[in-house]
């Protein structure tokens, strides 16, 4: 049974800005290539997210979570109960637990990076503050998220930051930044009527301008094929620098994604960068597709994550398919390392590395 929606108001209270924008107070979205303080995690509990597929799915959390230990600082959302469990996995996948933090949070499901908050920086002070949106769990789909909405608050009162709480429903794996003020997202998402009905697309640009501090919003069209999200971009296009877009493609044309793929790629080539001058488009490959059931799943090498002095990329037990993704990759990001991890039993939930992760920036 679907919970009364949790209004702002009946979340934790704590300090708050609501009057002046972030972006009027100078803050910015960072990008994710940017030097990061830590990265976020929800720990995995619900098993309605893994039908009959569960077991594997924490151990593969610590084992990401190990491999980010390695570059820098873990924060973890989970119940108080799990912590004995999570650090014995923590311990057996060999994670630097000196970087690793538990917070007492518990959540309704794992997708951090949609139900988190969404981090902003003021330049001039160094200032870390949180933008704190609604979220609906992708327009009712997976209710209750009374818990999921109450975690950007808790995350601002347990690190003493600045929290900005806006008025609109939005997932931080619906948009992507070039830190420079240029914004990516989708129209089947942000335009879907389940989130924000009530507000016109120059409504929503507006919105976005005001909370991540950027001045233009590029919009592709469809998602992918088994994205229970109505289209996230991080499962399509990434910025890997100001004026780079890593995208990805699908080469048969035969395939499902092709057409809406193709659609995005064209959108793209039409872009401009401030000063005029056109993108640098780097082509990501699709994975050939991954199924459970006869159902087509969200694989997308583009739900990578960027950390400090690494990419962690999803892999599909694809040998050769994976290694050309990486190769891309390795060309958009040089001098990182570039870590492949097996997202097999990852994506049977519907997402991957990008979508359980919230980098929050130095």
């Amino acid at each position: 049974m679907a919970p009364s929606a949790v209004s702002k108001q009946s979340k934790i209270q704590i300090p708050n800005s609501e009057v002046e924008t972030p972006s009027a107070l100078g803050f910015r979205m960072p990008a994710e290539w940017e030097p990061q303080a830590a990265v976020w995690l929800s720990w995995p509990h619900r098993l309605a997210t893994w039908p009959r597929h569960f077991r594997p799915i924490p151990p593969k959390f610590a084992e990401i979570a190990a491999r980010i230990s390695r570059f820098e600082a873990v924060r973890i959302n989970l119940a108080r109960p799990l912590r004995k469990r999570v650090r014995a996995l923590l311990n057996r996948a060999k994670a630097d637990l000196a970087r690793i933090s538990f917070y007492e949070h518990p959540t309704d499901d794992t997708w951090c990076r949609d139900h988190g908050p969404i981090f902003v920086k003021e330049d001039r002070t160094g200032e870390v503050a949180l933008t704190d949106w609604e979220f609906n769990s992708y327009g009712g789909k997976y209710l209750p998220s009374d818990r999921d909405n109450a975690i950007p608050p808790r995350i601002a009162r347990a690190l003493g930051l600045r929290r900005f709480a806006r008025p609109m429903v939005l997932e931080g794996g619906s948009i992507d930044v070039n830190g420079s003020g240029l914004l990516l997202t989708t129209e089947a998402c942000l335009l879907h009527p389940n989130r924000n009905p009530h507000l016109s697309r120059s409504q929503i640009e507006q919105e976005l301008r005001d909370s991540l501090g950027v001045h233009t919003v590029h919009w592709l069209g469809e998602g992918i094929v088994g994205d229970d999200t109505d289209g996230h971009v991080d499962d399509l296009s990434r910025f890997f620098r100001a004026d780079g877009i890593v995208t990805a493609v699908e080469r048969n044309c035969r395939d499902a994604n092709f057409t809406a793929l193709q659609g995005n790629l064209e959108r793209l080539r039409g872009l401009r960068t401030p000063t005029g001058g056109k993108f640098n488009l780097a082509e990501l490959p699709m994975p050939h597709p991954v199924l459970c059931d006869g159902r087509r799943l969200p694989a997308s090498y583009a739900n990578f994550l960027v950390i400090n002095g690494a990419v962690l990329m999803p892999a599909f037990r694809q040998p050769r398919r994976d290694a050309e993704a990486a190769a891309v990759l390795a060309g958009c990001f040089p001098g990182r390392e570039i870590i492949p991890i097996d997202c097999v039993d990852l994506v049977l939930g519907l997402g991957t590395l990008h979508c359980i992760s919230q980098q929050q920036p130095a």
